[in-house]
């Protein structure tokens, strides 16, 4: 979208190029084993004569069975020797490519992953699954791709400081990559050219926190109609920063000043506008900054089935939800491009229950909702080739997989992907659920990050505890809008469960108990082991703990505020460390 452009042309051209990334995974829909082939043909040749292709006799590798047999699966941990040698400068590692940078993410020891980045990646894998991930809002909201301010992007931040492996490439998320500087305009991302995302040098190394609350500031004085947030937990924290930044935010607006420092002309007709909503609500919400929202996208399956439901109204009577692409550090997973039988579009304050759209995975593109299916959508077909193992059984490096066409309907299943920037057959670590089919291709929902819950032999998955806690709030009448969920690890006889939960409307004492009851039914119903454990004695009821609904936000701010980037605050069910359940359970009660 080069600035020779007229807002037309640049809306024009904007929509060419994501329709015909949607068209051609469309077009595949019909064949998947065909066009997994495909890409496994692709990547296989590619790597023919790198390191690991040489290691690992890519040369006699002719079908998936070949591929299989010639490489076990590996965690991405797995793959540092290769990044090591990568590290120290050694060529035609993994991929024949160089890569030009690495992505970053957490990995489950602790230690920040490197994920190779190719030009080839992006350009074969990556870039089609971002434009058809973003054709339901060039076709149903041209506004936001014609206006540079149209959109408050909350996800990327291409402008903030970056890291740098020992090789001195980029260590970046993909929210931190500027598409501008490969050549790829087209890509910059909606509201990435907005007066508020590249703050003026001296913020330039503000911190996370301080940064979103200079964008949102610059923000208020725009006819904003779209926000951006991909990762939910940063949709789920606006209301709540607005709540502490208003009368900040206000002051500034009416003397023009940005972070304390004179900036632009003062603005006390907004700042009075601002200020006498804030005065009947005893607050501002993104809706009432922003009156004429239309669009939030953000994903929604995972714990923001919980939370969407009471938030959405903050967000204004004239937004609806769109489903954001898919995707983490290792790759895209899925992503929502719309379809004929019926909208991906939801009202907001207009839904009868929990809203859920497809999730991410982490190691390359995963699945695409082509079909109007507002919570999942079919594989990624043309970008990476897929495996997968049932979530009820444990990941064996060498042990068999389906592949694309052998999913069975309602099933969950681990992801093993692979894809030409250099990972081969890399247990991503989540879990997803075929969740019907579009064409012959599954359909695919995000459920859970890998990983169980036992404390008597019952390996509780994160998705089973959250489908049993929106059972027990239906049958129970209550509004839980995020929890967390541990061992108890001083139990009062048999092991118990204990769960942390934040309800929008705290429940009375009976109703809690109920739901508490309630819980402890459904879990049975989700999980034979966790019902023949509580049969047996072995497993005590679990235990309730109702924490204040500002708890999870808190634990984001504290984390952003640490330098953490929002799009890395992700939530999570089972805690990764007692000092986050002592956090988040601090002043809690007990039920």
């Amino acid at each position: 979208m080069g600035t020779d452009r007229s807002p037309a042309e640049r809306a024009d051209a904007y929509l060419r190029r994501v329709l015909k990334e949607k068209n051609a995974l469309l077009s595949a829909l019909d064949a998947p084993a065909a066009a997994q082939a495909a890409v496994l043909g692709e990547l296989v040749a590619a790597a023919r004569d790198t390191a690991f292709g040489r290691e690992h006799g890519f040369a006699g590798v002719r079908d998936a069975d070949d591929y299989r047999r010639a490489t076990p699966i590996r965690g991405h941990e797995e793959f540092a020797p290769w990044l090591r040698r990568i590290a120290a400068g050694e060529q035609g590692v993994l991929t024949a490519e160089e890569p030009m940078a690495f992505f970053a993410s957490s990995g489950t020891t602790g230690a920040e992953k490197e994920i190779p980045v190719t030009r080839g990646y992006l350009f074969r894998c990556f870039l089609p699954f971002y434009f058809a991930g973003l054709a339901q809002v060039a076709e149903r909201h041209r506004t936001l791709v014609e206006r540079d301010d149209a959109v408050l992007n909350l996800w990327q931040d291409p402008h903030s400081p970056t890291a740098r492996t020992a090789s001195g490439r980029p260590h970046i998320g993909p929210s931190q990559l500027d598409y501008g500087r490969i050549g790829e305009e087209l890509a910059v991302g909606l509201g990435n050219r907005a007066p508020w995302s590249d703050l003026p040098e001296r913020f330039r190394d503000s911190g996370p926190w301080e940064r979103t609350y200079l964008r949102v500031r610059l923000a208020a004085e725009h006819d904003v109609r779209a926000v951006f947030t991909v990762n939910p937990a940063i949709a789920a924290a606006l209301p709540y920063q607005l709540r502490l930044w208003w009368p900040r935010m206000v002051k500034e607006i009416h003397d023009g000043t940005l972070g304390g420092v004179p900036f632009r002309e003062p603005n006390p007709a907004r700042a009075k506008e601002l200020e006498e909503i804030a005065a009947r609500r005893g607050t501002l919400r993104p809706g009432d900054v922003w009156p004429r929202l239309e669009v939030l996208l953000t994903w929604t399956t995972y714990v923001a089935r919980l939370y969407l439901p009471g938030l959405l109204s903050d967000y204004g009577p004239g937004a609806r939800l769109l489903p954001a692409p898919i995707g983490s550090s290792e790759g895209p997973l899925a992503v929502p491009i719309g379809g004929s039988k019926g909208p991906l579009a939801v009202p907001i304050g207009g839904s009868k229950g929990p809203l859920a759209v497809p999730a991410g995975g982490s190691k390359g593109p995963l699945a695409v909702p082509a079909d109007g299916y507002p919570t999942g959508g079919p594989l990624m077909l043309t970008s990476c080739f897929y495996e997968f193992v049932p979530a009820e059984e444990d990941i064996d490096p060498t042990g068999p997989t389906l592949l694309a066409h052998e999913l069975e309907d309602g099933r969950e299943y681990h992801v093993v992907l692979s894809h030409a920037g250099g990972l081969y057959r890399c247990a991503t670590r989540d879990v997803v659920r075929v969740a019907g089919f579009a064409g012959a291709t599954p359909r695919i929902e995000y459920s859970c990050r890998y990983g169980v819950l036992s404390a008597a032999g019952e390996r509780l998955r994160e998705s089973q505890v959250l489908r049993a806690t929106a059972a027990a709030a239906t049958a129970t009448g209550t509004a839980p809008a995020n929890l967390m969920v541990r061992v108890s690890p001083e139990p009062d006889g048999p092991p118990a469960h204990e769960a942390a939960v934040a309800f929008r409307d705290r429940p009375p004492a009976p109703d809690l108990a109920a739901f508490a009851r309630a819980l402890d039914a459904e879990l049975g119903r989700e999980s034979p082991g966790y019902a023949r454990a509580r049969k047996d004695g072995a497993l005590a009821a679990p235990r309730l703990r109702p924490v204040p609904l500002d708890a999870f936000s808190a634990e984001f701010r504290r984390r952003v505020e640490a330098g953490e980037r929002p799009p890395r605050v992700k939530d999570r069910v089972f805690p990764s460390s007692p000092g986050l359940w002592a956090r988040i359970t601090e002043g809690a009660d007990d039920e």
